[in-house]
C-alpha cells in the first residue's frame, strides 16, 4: 500500500485530537513514521512538528509579600490559617501538607520531614518559628491525632480538595480571586520571595525538592532583588558624562 502525506497527517491528527494522546506520544508517533519512510519505504519525509508544538515556556505567578500577608489576614478559621501559614512558610506542595503528620514536625531542628512527597522523595524544608506557635494553639484546639491536618472523618487525612477549596474562598474574601492565584502560587512565592532575601538556589532546591537544579533556575527570573540592583546603562552613561563634566570645570 502507497502511504500519502496526507493520510500520515490524518493519522498523526487522529491521535493528537481524537484519542488525545499526549505530546511525548505523538511525537515517537511521527519518529517511528519518519524512521519507516526513510529506511524501509526509501523516501523523504518531514516531521509535522505543528501535531506537537513546543511546551510554553511560560513563568509561574508569583505574589508579592503584601498579598500574602493580605491573604493569611483574610482568614478567620484557625485551621485554614494555619495551613495556608504552613503552605507559604515551608513551599511545600497541597499533597504534601494533606499528608503531613504529626510525627513529621521536628520542632527542636525547626524543619518539617516531608514523606514520600513528589518522586517518593524524604527531604526536609524549614519551619518558622511564629507558625510553630500557631501550630501549637491549632493543636491545643482540634487535637488532631495521626495527620497534621485531621479531615471530617477520625483518622483521616484533609483533603487535597479541600484545602484548595478554603483557598478559593480566602482569594474572595479579601478580593484577591482575579489575580490569577492559585495554591501552587504560594510555593512558587516562597521560593522566589527566599531568593529575594539573598537564599542561594542549591539550598532552594533542596528545600523544594526539585531533581534539576535548571527547575529551580525560573526563579531567578521572577524575583525582583536581582532587578533592582541593576543600574540601567543609559543612567551610568548620564553620571560619567556628569562626572565627566565637573572633572573639566575643576581643571
Amino acid at each position: 500500500m502507497d502511504f500519502t502525506e496526507e493520510m500520515l497527517m490524518s493519522y498523526l491528527l487522529y491521535l493528537s485530537k481524537t484519542l488525545g494522546c499526549s505530546r511525548v506520544k505523538c511525537k515517537m508517533a511521527a519518529q517511528s513514521i519518519s524512521f519507516f519512510m526513510r529506511h524501509v519505504a526509501k523516501r523523504p519525509y518531514v516531521i509535522p512538528t505543528v501535531i506537537y508544538p513546543r511546551p510554553s515556556t511560560t513563568l509561574p505567578s508569583v505574589r508579592t509579600t503584601p498579598e500574602v500577608m493580605k491573604l493569611i489576614d483574610g482568614v478567620q478559621n484557625i485551621r485554614h490559617r494555619t495551613i495556608l501559614m504552613l503552605l507559604y512558610s515551608s513551599g511545600m506542595r497541597v499533597s504534601e501538607i494533606a499528608n503531613c503528620k504529626i510525627a513529621d514536625i521536628d520542632s527542636k531542628n525547626m524543619r518539617i520531614k516531608v514523606v514520600q512527597g513528589k518522586g517518593a522523595k524524604d527531604r526536609y524544608t524549614i519551619m518558622s518559628e511564629q507558625v510553630l506557635l500557631e501550630l501549637r494553639a491549632y493543636y491545643l484546639i482540634y487535637k488532631p491525632k495521626e495527620y497534621l491536618f485531621n479531615g471530617y472523618k477520625p483518622g483521616k487525612r484533609y483533603s487535597v480538595r479541600s484545602i484548595q477549596h478554603l483557598m478559593q474562598k480566602a482569594l474572595l474574601k479579601v478580593g484577591l480571586e482575579s489575580k490569577n492565584y492559585t495554591i501552587h502560587t504560594i510555593r512558587h512565592s516562597f521560593a522566589t520571595h527566599l531568593l529575594d532575601n539573598g537564599t542561594d538556589l542549591y539550598t532552594i532546591k533542596k528545600l523544594l525538592g526539585h531533581n534539576n537544579i535548571q527547575t529551580t533556575m525560573r526563579y531567578m527570573h521572577l524575583t525582583s532583588r536581582r532587578i533592582d540592583e541593576i543600574t540601567n546603562p543609559y543612567d551610568a552613561l548620564l553620571v560619567a558624562k556628569d562626572n565627566n563634566i565637573i572633572n573639566q570645570n575643576l581643571k
